[in-house]
Parts: structure tokens; C-alpha cells; sequence
């Protein structure tokens, strides 16, 4: 996987993503991060890249000079046209299902703005996808550039030490994860379940999904909707949310 980060804040993004598991995996060849300077494609003699917006308002608007001629060097140095991501809070909010789709790319651009945004003849050209964090508004896109980063990284094989935690923590099936526990077995005079300590994996694995639907419907009960559950599944869910504990213990 190779990311290609379109900022006029190169240090910013860089600091962030070289660092623990990301880092390693870059260290490690398993995914490349570069970070392109919007400002060294304006041909602005002080160095600008923003202007006044036509029409009045407040702020100022990134100029969409720099930001094409920075994607377009990108693709000249490629030999294609990769995928455009813009980070926006008009953009459809970001998941682990749109995170899925992503990881199968060999090549992603993050195009962050800043400012009052980006001229939107820029947008039309090159943008290919919105997407936002969630509905509220940032300085600017870095941040949300390396959280999606982050996570459609550790869906790339050998990201992960254990690749199989990508496909058993939050938002699998649709559900959130099952609690978890580590040493001691008591704690402030709380136990871990004894389930835990069984060794009966087949007990364990059912609790950990009954645990999984519980926590969704108390937490997220908007995931169940398209949640993957076997008709056991399905029952222990309208149990739950029947309140019949006596039939679920």
C-alpha cells in the first residue's frame, strides 16, 4: 500500500504515521507514506497558495493551481491516476466497511485542505472521494488523513503481528468487541470471568460473541441492524432486548 499525502504540513502528517505500528510497517516495506508540499508547486513568488474568495466571506481559499500541478506531478511520476480522497465534513463519514474497500489499492492520495477549503474547480478535476470523520469541522484534513491511514493499514496483510486481530476487534460482523482481560485474575475485587480462565475454547468463542451483541445493543444498537448473527444469535438478541435475563444465563 502506498499513501501519497497532498498537505502544505508534510512534518505534521510524517511525525504522526512513522511511529508504532504504522511505522514499522513502513520501516518494513509493507507500506510506503509520503507526504507532497502543495507548496512547492504554486508559482507565487512569496510561496502562496491561498487567496481572497471571489464573493466576499471570511478566510481564505487554497488556490487550485498548486494543488493540480502537485497531483498532477504525482501521476506523471506513477504512470496512472490514483484514487483522490478530500478530506471534508460534506464527505460521507468514514467506516470500516469504506476501510475495507480502500485496502485493496495499491496506491491512495489524501488531499488535505485548510483554510476555508480548496477552490472547488481543484475538487472537480481530481477528487474521486469525500470523506469525513464525522460531523464537526477541523483546522484542517491531516488529522483525519492519518486516522484513515491508520486504519486501512492494519487491514494490509503483515501490518498486524497477529493478522487475525483485524478481523476480531470492533465492527466485525457489524458488532463491538468483547471485553478483555489480562493478568491479575482479580483486580480491586474484580474477577475476570471465569470462562476465560476454562480453557474450553468453544465456550469462550460463544461468549465472547454473546458479550460482542450485548455491548453493540447497549452501546451501538444502530449496527445491529446489519449485524451477521446465526439464528442462536438472532434469539440471544431479542432476549436481550426483552430484558429476560433468566433465559440467557
Amino acid at each position: 500500500m502506498n499513501y501519497h499525502i497532498l498537505t502544505l504540513f508534510p512534518d505534521m502528517v510524517l511525525d504522526g504515521l512513522n511511529t508504532s505500528i504504522i511505522g514499522r510497517a513502513a520501516d518494513k516495506g509493507l507500506l510506503s507514506i509520503e507526504a507532497i508540499n502543495i507548496r512547492d508547486y504554486t508559482k507565487e513568488k512569496h510561496g502562496h497558495v491561498d487567496d481572497a474568495p471571489y464573493g466576499g466571506g471570511a478566510g481564505m481559499v487554497m488556490q487550485a493551481a498548486p494543488v493540480c500541478d502537485a497531483y498532477h506531478a504525482l501521476c506523471d511520476r506513477l504512470g496512472k491516476r490514483p484514487r483522490v480522497l478530500y478530506m471534508t465534513p460534506q464527505g460521507r463519514v468514514f467506516n470500516q466497511k469504506i476501510a475495507e474497500e480502500l485496502a485493496v489499492e495499491e496506491d491512495l492520495v489524501f488531499l488535505c485542505g485548510h483554510y476555508e477549503g480548496i477552490d472547488e474547480r481543484a475538487l472537480e478535476l481530481i477528487v474521486t472521494d469525500y470523506l469525513s470523520v464525522g460531523d464537526y469541522v477541523l483546522t484542517g484534513g491531516e488529522l483525519p488523513a492519518m486516522v484513515m491511514i491508520d486504519c486501512i493499514s492494519r487491514l494490509v496483510p503483515g501490518v498486524l503481528n497477529n493478522d487475525a486481530s483485524a478481523e476480531i476487534e470492533s465492527f466485525h460482523d457489524n458488532l463491538l468487541e468483547y471485553p478483555q482481560y489480562t493478568r491479575p485474575e482479580v483486580y480491586e475485587g474484580m474477577r475476570v470471568p471465569e470462562v476465560l480462565l476454562s480453557g474450553h475454547h468453544k465456550n469462550i468463542e460463544t461468549w465472547r460473541r454473546e458479550q460482542s451483541i450485548r455491548r453493540t445493543l447497549e452501546r451501538r444498537p444502530d449496527l445491529l441492524e446489519d449485524a451477521n448473527l446465526s439464528k442462536k444469535e438472532q434469539q440471544y438478541l431479542e432476549q436481550l432486548k426483552s430484558g429476560d435475563e433468566e433465559k440467557i444465563r
